[in-house]
């Protein structure tokens, strides 16, 4: 996939990720005197929803917005149990910046619709009756998308529809947007998307949108390749591969005599600390390069026969989700869950023994255990080469397969617990992350830790492939373009 854009309003960049060319932009609060024109004939922003990005989206569109005729106003349910939160952070019906959800589609020329996407799927026909012709439609995840394609309608064709997705949870967007005021360049990066564009205004619209919230960088990509990466991402390296990844490295540490405490280090603790802030300080080379030469065999080993199980999977994750499947299991899971809600998982026992080990940790005592190593790597490649395989643009594969990994969600499990962020994502994550963390979990003990035991020699060829792969160079550049900030911090 190829892609490029004009913008009358910002500055255009080009990088050169592994020999191929895209187009970025670079955001900043010295871009806010020129949101005027970029949202030139739009005079209210509704945010629908007031859930995990709501409240960050429409406080930054706000305060970026401050002083100009541009209005930001906060669409809800008439009895939202969100209300008084949006009162508390300043949206009321008495200064005009609240109002009930389809009275605010209906009367603003940019709505930012920031609903749960089972929400979506059951609204959509009634939103798209509200919106105004030659309004404009923006969306933070392209699921509608994958939803509307499945049951054979679309968008309507007198409406823009863009998409501005930020890399990281809502909370983030807020607090870095903040921590912008006093350090040039702290904020989430974006994607955006153009899926409509009726009145040539709309790649204005989103850079506008996405400067406004406070990215330091914006991505360009399609709103079919962002949900299908999204989506496919959440069931993968993000949540339910490390979910599956860290519980049977806990259980094959225990068949090794290790005792529970020294399990879960090796497994969890390892992987979401000392793994992780590697490759987010030096790339995922530097794993395998900072491991002694006894270290370094077990990873190539442990890397090898984790490799082909771990893309078995993906390879089944990405067609589920490109065939609309993942997409009707969630619809479907929400329809369940009305009836019976979602269990929790953190009673079992690994998960009773991290808090105990969160509660008396020694950082300076936590390393990396090269076999977690090998395990994890070798799955985080896995998805990168499937994507790749799919076409997806390499800014994309960088951000969504590994930054946003090692930057923000495993961060956010090392001090909250895997087995929390499981519990608190969002439904289409929590979903999927369920349905597909065992059968990881199945495949690396029966294929994996098999070859593992029994010493099998390492697969040249797939680690030759590791060490040459042309993400490292992708990588290298998508990492200078991070936030000032960490994201989770």
């Amino acid at each position: 996939m190829s892609l490029d854009f004009s913008t009358n309003t910002f500055e255009k960049g080009k990088i050169i990720l592994a020999g191929k060319e895209e187009y970025i932009v670079r955001g900043g609060r010295h871009l806010f005197p020129l949101l005027p024109k970029a949202f030139a004939g739009i005079h209210q922003i509704g945010v629908i929803g007031w859930s995990s990005q709501g409240p960050a989206q429409a406080q930054n569109l706000r305060d970026s917005l401050a002083g100009t005729n541009i209005k930001i106003k906060v669409g809800l349910r008439k009895n939202s149990s969100s209300i008084p939160l949006a009162e508390k952070a300043g949206f009321t019906r008495e200064n005009g910046t609240r109002g009930e959800m389809y009275e605010v589609i209906s009367e603003s020329d940019l709505l930012i619709i920031l609903i749960s996407d089972a929400a979506q799927a059951e609204n959509y026909q009634q939103i798209f009756e509200a919106i105004r012709p030659g309004a404009t439609l923006g969306l933070s995840h392209g699921f509608l998308l994958g939803y509307l394609k499945n049951i054979g309608d679309s968008f309507p064709e007198n409406i823009n529809v863009i998409a501005v997705c930020p890399k990281g949870m809502g909370p983030s967007v807020r607090r870095l947007y903040e921590h912008g005021k006093k350090i040039h360049g702290a904020g989430i990066n974006t994607s955006f998307a153009i899926h409509q564009d009726v009145n040539g205004k709309a790649t204005d619209y989103a850079l506008g949108w996405a400067v406004a919230i406070g990215s330091p960088t914006i991505f360009q990509t399609t709103l079919e390749s962002e949900y299908k990466s999204d989506i496919f991402g959440e069931r993968g390296i993000l949540l339910g591969a490390v979910h599956g990844i860290v519980e049977s490295l806990y259980r094959w540490f225990i068949c090794y005599g290790y005792s529970q405490e020294e399990a879960y280090v090796n497994s969890v603790e390892s992987l979401t600390e000392a793994i992780t802030k590697m490759i987010s300080k030096k790339g995922i080379l530097s794993v395998y390069e900072s491991l002694n030469d006894a270290g370094k065999e077990i990873f190539k080993k442990a890397y090898s026969a984790a490799y082909h199980p771990a893309f078995e999977i993906l390879m089944e994750i990405y067609d589920e989700v490109a065939s609309g499947n993942e997409i009707r299991s969630v619809i479907e899971a929400n329809n369940r869950h009305q009836r019976f809600s979602i269990g929790k998982i953190d009673g079992t026992e690994m998960w009773q023994v991290g808090v105990n080990v969160r509660a008396h940790r020694q950082p300076e005592k936590l390393s990396i255990h090269p076999a977690t190593a090998g395990v994890y790597v070798a799955t985080m490649m896995a998805q990168v080469d499937l994507l790749k395989e799919k076409g997806h643009l390499y800014s994309e594969i960088v951000n969504e397969s590994i930054i946003e990994a090692v930057d923000s969600l495993n961060p956010y499990m090392h001090q909250k617990g895997v087995a929390f962020m499981i519990d608190n994502c969002s439904i289409t994550a929590r979903v999927g992350a369920r349905k597909w963390a065992p059968r990881f979990d199945y495949i690396l003990c029966q294929q994996t830790f098999t070859a593992l035991d029994d010493d099998k020699q390492a697969d040249e060829k797939v680690f030759e492939n590791f060490l040459t792969n042309d993400i490292h160079q992708a990588l290298s550049v998508c990492a200078q373009l991070r936030p000032s900030v960490d994201i989770f911090g």
